[in-house]
């Protein structure tokens, strides 16, 4: 594997960071304003591709920043894993940046050149841990999404965002300072090197089961914006935000920041040969299988649209999370898979909960019989997304799930196979009933005239759908991508 040194992963964290100068400049001036967001968005989107060739081609890029301890450096490194996670972020956020156009001006949200700028920091911190080198660089970028995200979870400045607000910081900041920290010191003291993520650090002779379980509980419960249980109650309360704030944050970039480094501390600081010698990790397979299992089941209780999907989120990140703790080869791939999968689906569905809200001013299931005949453009990008969480054919969901149901055979854990099937059940129970009566029920007051949301809402939501379908046909590009660290090749 070929290691080059390149200052492009800098650049890209970068490129919607220099933006909030602009943005905050042209305050005064929205069209400009939201223009050098757009700008920010292609110029980071183009920069995480001219890394892709190389990438697809074994290579890695290396970038070492400074030294704020003695002998591990913040590093930024881009491998498959990495340039998967930077791909998916990036190209969204552009997509995100039309449809918050739209959502923001048709509500007429009001702070919105706060919005936009930490939307713009959210994202540098976002593919700072994309192409984080080590466990230290991880960690601090995963703490600044926490406090850049804050402002946007209590846009509205209302007693219920303030309070969500509190909630979503508390949690975050608490687990990462209370259970990541000590953990990774721990670590980095154990085993006296950087824990970069180039090579798993030989922890033969120096860790005992017991220690190997305890790191991985304060590490899996402290990436708290995974959404394991118990420590999930933030991402619901989180809904309070606007939807631009959920469908991104909520479904890409915060949450999968959460697993991603879940996934990072199994197979780059620990490695999956090392962890398979104890069966600790299983342990953490049937807290993610509970975790799967109960908020599906209390997905299907909710009725506001923005808290069912919410609930159906904290379920499919713990498909990632007991995917690699699998720790075969089928099942990393598939939680790897997962994280882009379920990142083009979910935020369709987020898209189409917000675009349903500012052209008909409904947020309910309940709400929304016959509303297909209403919005047919919408409600069928949400049957597409529906499927696609789902793991349903004709959607990338599928694929992901594919390899996570294969891995969990292949490690020969049957009751976790159930855990998956019945799951997906659930996952159908929650989500094809909504379609059914937004299409095959009329609507109440009789009303079919069509009125969709604004072009720029309505645009990115089919876009994302059309992804979801294509992944289906084509997801050979993110195998790639996933394929040196499985030790798969296609």
């Amino acid at each position: 594997m070929e290691t080059v040194t390149s200052i492009l992963p800098l650049a890209a964290c970068l490129a919607s960071l220099l933006a909030v100068i602009p943005i905050v400049f042209f305050r005064k001036i929205p069209n400009l304003r939201e223009s050098a967001t757009v700008f920010a968005g292609l110029a980071k989107f183009s920069l995480v591709l001219a890394m892709l060739p190389g990438v697809l081609d074994g290579k890695v890029y290396e970038f070492k920043l400074l030294e704020i301890v003695e002998g591990i450096p913040l590093v930024f490194r881009v491998d498959g894993l990495g340039m998967l996670f930077a791909l998916v972020a990036s190209s969204l956020w552009i997509l995100t940046s039309f449809y918050a156009i739209g959502y923001m001006r048709g509500l007429k949200e009001h702070r919105q050149t706060r919005f936009f700028s930490f939307f713009a920091i959210s994202l540098s911190a976002t593919l700072g841990v994309a192409f984080a080198g080590n466990l230290l660089t991880l960690y601090v970028f995963y703490e600044v999404l926490s406090l850049a995200t804050y402002p946007l979870v209590t846009h509205h400045q209302d007693r219920e965002a303030r309070s969500g607000g509190r909630t979503y910081l508390t949690y975050l900041l608490s687990t990462s300072i209370g259970f990541v920290l000590p953990a990774m010191v721990y670590c980095y003291m154990k085993s006296g090197s950087s824990l970069t993520f180039t090579e798993p650090t030989d922890w033969e002779g120096l860790l005992s089961g017991g220690h190997v379980l305890v790191l991985l509980l304060l590490f899996v419960f402290g990436f708290a914006k995974a959404g394991v249980m118990p420590f999930h109650s933030w991402l619901p309360n989180a809904m309070v935000a606007p939807t631009p704030v959920s469908a991104l944050l909520h479904a890409v970039a915060v949450v999968k920041v959460g697993v991603f480094s879940i996934v990072r501390v199994f197979t780059g600081v620990f490695g999956t040969d090392f962890l398979q010698g104890f069966d600790m990790s299983l342990v953490i397979s049937y807290i993610a299988a509970f975790t799967i299992l109960v908020s599906s089941l209390i997905a299907l209780t909710q009725d506001n649209l923005k808290r069912r999907l919410a609930f159906s989120t904290i379920g499919q990140l713990s498909y990632i999370v007991l995917g690699v703790s699998l720790l075969t080869p089928l099942g990393v791939t598939g939680s790897q898979m997962h994280i882009a999968m379920h990142a083009f689906g979910k935020i369709t569905l987020f898209f189409c909960a917000g675009a349903i809200y500012v052209a008909a001013h409904k947020k309910y299931v309940s709400e929304l019989v016959g509303i297909g005949r209403v919005m047919p453009y919408t409600m069928s990008a949400f049957a597409v997304g529906s499927l696609s969480v789902i793991g349903l054919p004709i959607t990338g969901g599928l694929i992901s799930k594919w390899y996570l149901v294969m891995g969990t055979m292949e490690s020969g854990h049957w009751p976790l196979l159930v855990v998956f099937l019945f799951s997906s059940i659930l996952n159908a129970a929650y989500f094809l009933p909504i379609v059914y009566q937004a299409f095959f029920l009329p609507p109440p007051n009789g009303a079919t005239e069509r009125r969709e949301a604004p072009l720029c809402c309505l645009i990115p939501l089919c876009l994302t759908a059309t992804i979801s379908l294509a992944c289906f046909v084509y997801p050979r590009f993110f195998l790639q991508l996933t394929s040196a660290a499985t030790e798969i090749r296609f």
